[in-house]
């Protein structure tokens, strides 16, 4: 037996035979074409964009039926791919001026696209990479005449073994046979990931070599939620993954019945379990999981998937959507542009450090027209809903101040022009630099809630990029330092009656948030699916023990040692 350690990209337990899949290399040349011949290329290219987004079109189809809108709203975004103009006249300049064959030009402009993705460092676009990569393959496939793998004939249960699984390839999967999947890379950000917990199979992922480790027909078993992988189990070893297997099933049952309940502590101390969304579409999650609530809403996405400044009316119409989804609270983050986040349509200046340069509520305080178009846009919206206004990357108390004054600014000039804008509307702030979680007691003064972003905060705090595999080591989230910070925050916020939560990977974090109720951390948001798994963990702790287990948790020294002290006490519950 091997045992491998990866990253639990969909949560549960799969056991059954390896199929690995043996995808055809597709290989490219440099071959150029004549000058006769370029016009045929050309044609060559556009037939293959036509074929794939016939192809594309059916995936739609089938995937509204199967998995719901939201998630065929994927392959929209493909076959928005297939018209890009930065794609189409992209390949046919490289083809004119080059004398490249269509096949190469197609993959020189995608992998432009690709290689810009790779370098941010926001999980969320780097895991469009194999959004990016399935059209530019499925195109590349049509050029050179090369078959799919048809997932639909699979009629037997197994787990799927593959370097990577595209979205269209996952959505062809059937749970009733594909138990589980695992792969060399990806994580939960990507989109096979997504695909994956939508459809409730359990996936690892970045597991480096595992194609080459397993072999076809080998019994192998996964655990989706610690990202833990055994193979070639023999039967003893079976039938403990079998068993294992079986109290995950009865825990999903169980986990139903915190729907519609309080998040509460065994002695009666109530926090709020919201979601974090990055458009009006993940509402759908947010509904059906329970959360009370949105935590955080990305707006940056709405900017990045559009080919220039998206309009105040078409942002009124994105806030509105989601504020009318739900009576709880949503809580809007303006524009967290910069540093690895890009605009095509937005010149930043070149920089030797951009993560702690010109970004953020830095630029939207500067790029005043740019700020106060998504303002107005926010204010608009608020009659539809209960809306909370965020600032990100806040570090003085005076850019608070100059936000929050520019947002009143903004609602006066639409009471005097006679546009309805709400009187309940909630403007607070980020903590994800430290400097804000040191001062946190006089930005209460003049905020009206705090919610920590705790993954920026510990990169910061450690000066660890959280990306760089070199010094992942650093990215400490228990580190009692880090503890500090937050603690710093809830006390400065609770001083002046301001309520505090946490919107970074933290809050829905299992270790973690026993720490972070007796740390009297009000509310928690997460990804969706997280939230009546969290709920469950709540409703087993007493608040007065967790705020014990905190005092000793800051006498600790190190990251593991407080790991281990909050793993002890989970174990007595």
């Amino acid at each position: 037996m091997l045992k491998l350690k990866g990253i639990g990209a969909s949560n549960g337990i799969a056991v059954a035979k390896a199929l690995v899949l043996k995808h055809e290399v597709i290989k490219t040349s440099d071959k150029k074409v004549s000058e006769k011949e370029l016009a045929n290329e050309i044609k060559k290219f556009h037939d293959a964009l036509e074929a794939a987004g016939k192809e594309i079109k059916v995936l739609i189809q089938k995937t509204t039926v199967t998995m719901g809108e939201e998630k065929a709203a994927v392959f929209e975004a493909h076959l928005s791919v297939t018209t890009d103009p930065e794609l189409v006249e992209g390949v046919e300049e490289l083809i004119k001026s080059e004398m490249l064959n269509a096949a190469r030009a197609t993959e020189i402009v995608a992998n432009k696209t690709i290689t810009t993705l790779q370098g941010m460092d926001d999980d969320y676009f780097r895991e469009r990479v194999g959004d990016v990569i399935d059209v530019r393959d499925r195109i590349l496939r049509k050029i050179l005449n090369i078959k799919t793998i048809d997932l639909t004939n699979i009629k037997e249960e197994i787990i799927i073994v593959s370097h990577d699984l595209t979205p269209s390839e996952t959505s062809q999967l059937n749970p009733k046979f594909v138990k589980g999947f695992l792969c060399d890379i990806g994580g939960r950000t990507s989109h096979a990931a997504i695909m994956a917990r939508s459809i409730g199979i359990p996936a690892v992922l970045g597991l480096q070599d595992v194609t080459i480790k397993i072999k076809d027909n080998q019994i192998c078993a996964l655990d989706g939620s610690e990202g833990t992988v055994e193979i070639n189990l023999d039967g003893s070893e079976k039938a403990k993954w079998v068993a294992k297997q079986t109290s995950w099933v009865k825990l999903q049952a169980e986990l139903l019945v915190f729907k519609g309940k309080k998040t509460i502590t065994k002695d009666n101390h109530e926090v709020k379990l919201e979601a974090n969304i990055g458009s009006p579409k993940d509402m759908d999650k947010v509904l059906e999981f329970d959360a009370q609530g949105v935590g955080l809403f990305r707006t940056e996405f709405l900017y990045m998937e559009s080919k220039d400044f998206p309009t105040e009316d078409f942002q009124f119409e994105q806030y509105k959507a989601v504020l009318e989804k739900t009576k709880n609270q949503i809580v809007i983050r303006t524009l967290d542009i910069g540093g690895d986040k890009e605009l095509s349509y937005l010149d930043l200046p070149k920089e030797m450090n951009p993560f702690l340069g010109y970004r953020a509520i830095r630029l939207c305080l500067d790029r005043k027209d740019i700020f106060k178009t998504q303002l107005r846009a926010l204010l608009r919206a608020s009659v539809f809903g209960k809306l909370a206004i965020m600032f990100p990357m806040i570090a003085t108390v005076e850019e608070f101040k100059a936000a929050k004054a520019l947002t009143l600014e903004c609602k006066d000039e639409l009471k005097k022009a006679k546009i309805g804008v709400s009187d309940d509307i909630k403007i607070g702030m980020m903590i994800e630099i430290p400097v804000a979680a040191i001062n946190a007691e006089t930005f209460a003064k003049y905020a009206d809630f705090f919610s920590i972003g705790t993954n920026d905060l510990i990169q910061y705090s450690i000066a660890a990029d959280r990306m760089s595999e070199k010094v992942s080591y650093l990215y400490q989230p228990y580190h009692p330092a880090i503890l500090r910070l937050i603690k710093m925050t809830i006390d400065g916020g609770h001083k002046y009656n301001r309520p505090v939560a946490m919107c970074g990977e933290m809050a829905g974090d299992q270790i973690a948030v026993p720490l972070l109720v007796g740390l009297g951390l009000d509310e928690f948001s997460m990804s969706a699916s997280s939230v009546l798994e969290t709920r469950k963990i709540i409703s087993t702790l007493n608040k007065k023990d967790m705020e014990q287990l905190v005092t000793k948790a800051l006498e600790c020294e190190t990251n593991d040692e407080v790991k281990s002290l909050v793993e002890k006490m989970l174990k007595t519950k």
